[in-house]
């Protein structure tokens, strides 16, 4: 900080120099985040000195939380689900297992979790002291339902279910982890952070969510398929009282009890998916979710026509291919100023057709990724 404040179009200038060094959307087929729709970012700002740390202070910005988590739950399969909105997915996934660690209170406890699952449960596990166990996946990269019943012991409390796989877009067997979960009397929580916005609107369905009986919560992000603003993500538990294992007292504050992990906590990024839930209405996600299949197939019949093995068919819209040499293609393409990511185990080119790109961009990026494979 210097001594002596500078002019505001000097301080607006530094930041566009800043901004201009960041990758935009239209040149990124890697990530699960997206562009905000412009109407959200509107609403972002009408309510960016908003703070839900205190919700008396701000009851109109707390209906609207309540609101966001009624549509949530009646889009996952409970109108009556409890929860609130996260600071993102990383959040959604400690408060998660917390409640379940809390309802049981044992020594030693463990989750098991797909070994397609985020890192953020690595974390989650640091920061509870929980036992981490992380079960194989089949050969369609989903969790294997057998090698979790075979880590199941006295001290499980959690286990874990993805809809929407991190690497490859996979749906996980859900109803199987259900059976599973209450046979052994044992929490069940799905990570819908990508799927939880793209499933519901597939033409094909998939039992993921609160209408699987068993699953006793479930996360979705709307800042990844929603187009709302970051960060959120709606943390929705079926129970009330499961959810009531995360208050703590508030002495200093109006408001007594907090079940969030965070204090502070703004109600800007709320309002975003408020205002495009009610905008875009199911109808307008069926469109998103159609526009990224679309493209997701366009992946598909180019890498037909090339002879380049997909490792699964898509569920979602992401798209992982066999390219030989993956990591000599990758800063190739980065030269053309195109940013993907690959996928860990196994190797392969990993693609997300995520809103922000349109067919013109995928055309281009295909006809590069084809002339860099040759030249590899």
């Amino acid at each position: 900080m210097d001594e002596k404040g500078v002019a505001e179009r000097t301080v607006l200038q530094l930041l566009e120099d800043y901004r201009k060094k960041d990758i935009p959307f239209d040149r990124v087929l890697g990530s699960m985040c997206t562009r905000p729709h412009p109407l959200a970012v509107k609403v972002h700002m009408q309510y960016i000195e908003t703070n839900l740390g205190d919700p008396y202070l701000f009851p109109g910005t707390k209906k609207i939380e309540n609101n966001v988590i009624d549509m949530l739950g009646k889009l996952l399969g409970e109108p009556r689900a409890s929860g609130y909105i996260t600071t993102g997915g990383t959040e959604s996934n400690i408060q998660a297992l917390r409640a379940a660690r809390n309802l049981r209170r044992i020594s030693n406890p463990n989750i098991i979790v797909p070994e397609s699952a985020h890192f953020s449960f690595d974390k989650a596990a640091d920061v509870l002291g929980l036992e981490l166990k992380k079960a194989a996946l089949d050969e369609h990269y989903r969790v294997c339902p057998a090698s979790v019943e075979d880590l199941i012991d006295e001290g499980t409390v959690a286990l874990v279910g993805i809809a929407g796989t991190t690497e490859f877009g996979q749906i996980d067997p859900i109803d199987e982890l259900a059976e599973i979960a209450l046979s052994n009397n044992v929490y069940l929580h799905v990570d819908a952070a990508f799927g939880g916005l793209v499933v519901p609107f597939l033409d094909k369905k998939y039992p993921f969510d609160f209408g699987v009986e068993g699953v006793s919560s479930i996360m979705v992000d709307p800042h990844k398929m929603g187009a709302g603003t970051i960060p959120s993500s709606g943390l929705l538990f079926r129970y009330e009282s499961h959810m009531e294992k995360l208050v703590t007292s508030t002495p200093y504050l109006v408001s007594k009890k907090q079940h969030s992990l965070t204090g502070t906590r703004t109600g800007a990024s709320i309002a975003a998916t408020y205002a495009i839930f009610k905008h875009l209405g199911y109808e307008g996600y069926r469109r998103i979710v159609k526009h990224c299949m679309n493209l997701t197939s366009m992946v598909e019949k180019w890498a037909e026509k090339f002879k380049i093995e997909t490792f699964i068919k898509p569920v979602t819209n992401v798209v992982v291919l066999r390219i030989p040499s993956v990591d000599n293609v990758i800063p190739m393409l980065e030269e053309r100023n195109w940013y993907v990511s690959t996928t860990f185990k196994p190797k392969g080119l990993r693609l997300v057709m995520m809103p922000h790109i349109t067919e013109e961009t995928l055309k281009m990026f295909l006809a590069d990724l084809g002339d860099v494979m040759e030249k590899n």
